[in-house]
């Protein structure tokens, strides 16, 4: 059985979707239609811009939808999944490859995503540590011991977890974990505490967004980030992508349910290798490619 998977914030970089935009009718009609729906030039951005410029939530995010779908897009007849997921963002591009979304309504999601994720972010200093070569349970015993608002906010393979939460608590947890063994206990470059209760008043306006947006049943499963588990029923998926604000990724036990229900193979669909990668660390028998376009 073949699975698509599609990356989330991260994989961005300068240059990306070019060749497609230049090759492909198809790829190059989302583009603009994507520039217009935006109101400013994101394919400029994308093909042109510095790192400081994709590295920008409302950039980013929308820049890796795009391209995550345009390349199901070019595939056309040969995007044939049996199953998809998404790593965070990466959920939305699932749901418009697998056709429970729209382009225009993805899109559109995205973009209000990544603004309500930025105010949240500007409302309290906050940041995320990726912390390797520790068990799950100690990384989430250290952060249920401190006084301090810090979670475990992605599960990305086993040995590599990504902690969310205020900057003093991050702090204290890197230190502490750093004793506890950890070959690395690193902070990330990135602007707030993304998949932490932190992005409360992000959830609370992406809620009212998506309970407005249809969302149809998809052509395959989803599995989804907050459970990890598959699903095709539309209002259980748009509740699942409101929690998803606020609850971790569960990326590692997503792909050992998929591996356990028949997913023998993983396209990744979008810019980089980074899934390949999380994947390989997870089952290193299963096959995984990026999307040939």
């Amino acid at each position: 059985m073949r699975a698509f998977v599609f990356p989330g914030q991260g994989a961005q970089f300068s240059g990306m979707g070019k060749d497609l935009y230049e090759k492909h009718g198809v790829a190059r009609e989302m583009f603009e239609e994507a520039d217009t729906i935006l109101g400013f030039g994101l394919k400029d951005l994308m093909f042109s811009g510095t790192d400081e410029d994709l590295k920008q939530t409302r950039v980013t995010q929308p820049a890796i939808f795009l391209h995550s779908v345009a390349i199901a897009a070019v595939m056309g007849d040969r995007f044939a999944p049996d199953m998809v997921a998404g790593h965070s963002l990466g959920e939305f591009s699932a749901l418009v490859a697998n056709r429970a979304l729209s382009f225009r309504d993805g899109l559109v999601l995205v973009s209000k995503r990544a603004e309500a994720m930025q105010k949240a972010c500007e409302l309290q200093p906050s940041t995320m540590a990726a912390i390797l070569g520790l068990d799950d349970n100690v990384v989430e015993e250290v952060c249920r011991s401190l006084n301090a608002l810090v979670v475990p906010a992605n599960y990305n393979s086993p040995g590599q977890v990504v902690i969310s939460g205020s900057i003093e608590g991050i702090d204290a947890a890197v230190e502490i974990l750093k004793e506890r063994g950890a070959k690395r206990a690193l902070k990330l470059p990135v602007g707030g505490a993304f998949h932490s209760p932190l992005m409360e008043p992000a959830r609370v306006e992406l809620e009212e967004a998506i309970a407005a947006t249809p969302v149809s049943k998809p052509i395959c499963p989803v599995y989804q980030n907050v459970n990890a588990t598959p699903s095709t029923n539309p209002e259980e998926i748009k509740a699942n992508l409101v929690a998803q604000l606020t609850a971790p990724v569960r990326w590692t036990q997503t792909v050992i349910n998929m591996i356990a229900d028949g997913a023998t193979s993983f396209t990744e669909s979008g810019p980089g290798n980074v899934l390949q990668g999380l994947i390989k660390k997870v089952n290193r028998e299963v096959e995984t490619a990026s999307a040939e376009v």
